[in-house]
């Protein structure tokens, strides 16, 4: 099995991440993509919400995307664990659409990897802007 099909049958078989409806768009060594489909279930509800993904969704998309990434590298990808130490986000917009997450790894270490990552989503023009940025720490479990 190949390392994409390894993660997104983790992915598949975690409740909470097959919940969102995750998946696994690219993967190379320290980058990933992934997306969460658009779901009303998702949303915020109440006066104003009109629609917007709820704000964690691009929190946990996120903080998923810079693990994985980080998992690439390592010379053992499917036998290695990573845990979050740390996840900042910056919220830029509001998000009516798919989120689109792209992690990067800036560094992977003996016992951290730190990666940042852009969460993306279609604006009713037909745009794909940035919805929120993160950097994120991780923990490697051999």
């Amino acid at each position: 099995m190949d390392e994409a099909a390894f993660l997104q049958a983790h992915i598949d078989q975690h409740g909470f991440l097959s919940f969102l409806g995750l998946t696994v768009e690219d993967l190379e060594p320290g980058r990933l993509r992934l997306r969460v489909p658009y779901d009303e279930k998702l949303t915020n509800t109440g006066p104003g919400a009109n629609g917007q993904v709820h704000g964690g969704v691009a929190a946990t998309i996120a903080d998923t995307a810079g693990g994985l990434a980080v998992r690439s590298t390592l010379d053992e990808p499917t036998q290695t664990g990573v845990a979050t130490i740390d996840l900042n986000i910056s919220y830029l917009r509001p998000a009516a659409d798919d989120l689109v997450c792209t992690a990067n790894v800036v560094r992977t270490g003996s016992t951290v990897g730190v990666a940042e990552m852009t969460v993306e989503s279609e604006t009713p023009d037909g745009k794909l802007k940035e919805v929120a940025v993160g950097r994120g720490s991780f923990r490697i479990f051999d």
